[in-house]
């Protein structure tokens, strides 16, 4: 595998994402669909599907052998047991509230997993990517390495994650276990939160209800950044379901003897 051709191909993605949604965002003539028909609210808008829809054009012009896994347009097989899994905006409410908080997510998969991947934030102009032996962000202030925080007491960690009511009723009653535990608990920043912990500045995240797309590139940089992305009973997550990213081994291990007890 040619590392450098797969840096390259990730970062045009990320700026052909960009250069589709940036003239969408806090627009007021951005047209939103609702996914679902049951009375919930899950958005979908012009931004997300044109940044997909140029990412696979530009992955079938440069790379055609790659199978590809979206969000919005599903499941493009290929031949080169390598997967591109795009999430053209994670955080499409953050988006429509005009938050800066959303983000466009890549990953380079193969059969066991995510090799590589990038959280970029478009708007504030940060890019954190990871694997392949990179775990690096470039941002306002330059270029830096990306390092967790490392082992801390739960008692000592900061706790994100996107909704206060996570996943189903019992779910939500895990989650509010570990919560009591933690020195300091937030909520709302979707996929920002994954690039937070793999820059050294909060100590978990934990999820349920996550698909492939949602996962997978930032699991690959928090690991290349140090830290440890499972389920919560500590088995692989890059398929989706209930997720926990750890700075360390010390939060990661306190978390899931909480959260494995649902079962």
């Amino acid at each position: 595998m040619d590392h450098d051709a797969i840096f390259e191909m990730a970062h045009a993605l990320a700026d052909a994402a960009r250069d589709a949604v940036l003239p969408l965002f806090r627009n007021a003539s951005l047209l939103t669909d609702n996914k679902l028909d049951d009375g919930r609210f899950d958005p979908v808008t012009e931004a997300d599907r044109r940044a997909e829809r140029d990412m696979r054009a530009l992955l079938a012009e440069r790379r055609p052998e790659d199978s590809i896994l979206g969000e919005e347009y599903g499941p493009h097989v290929g031949r080169s047991g390598l997967t591109w899994v795009l999430d053209p905006i994670d955080g499409t409410r953050a988006f429509l509230s005009g938050a800066p908080t959303w983000g466009v997510l890549i990953a380079l998969s193969d059969r066991d997993g995510p090799l590589y991947g990038m959280i970029d934030q478009p708007y504030i102009g940060e890019r954190f990517e990871g694997g392949l032996g990179r775990a690096q962000m470039r941002g306002p202030q330059g270029m830096r390495s990306l390092a967790t925080r490392g082992d801390r007491a739960l008692s000592e960690a900061i706790l994100f994650t996107t909704f206060p009511e996570v996943g189903s009723p019992e779910e939500g009653a895990a989650f509010a276990d570990l919560a009591r535990r933690v020195r300091l608990t937030r909520y709302g920043l979707d996929c920002y939160a994954y690039a937070l912990l793999a820059a050294g500045q909060i100590d978990l995240v934990v999820e349920a209800g996550l698909a492939p797309y949602d996962i997978q590139a930032p699991m690959a940089v928090i690991e290349a950044a140090g830290g440890i992305v499972t389920d919560w009973q500590g088995g692989p997550v890059h398929q989706g379901g209930r997720a926990l990213a750890a700075a360390s081994r010390q939060q990661h291990a306190e978390a899931l003897e909480v959260l494995s007890r649902l079962g």
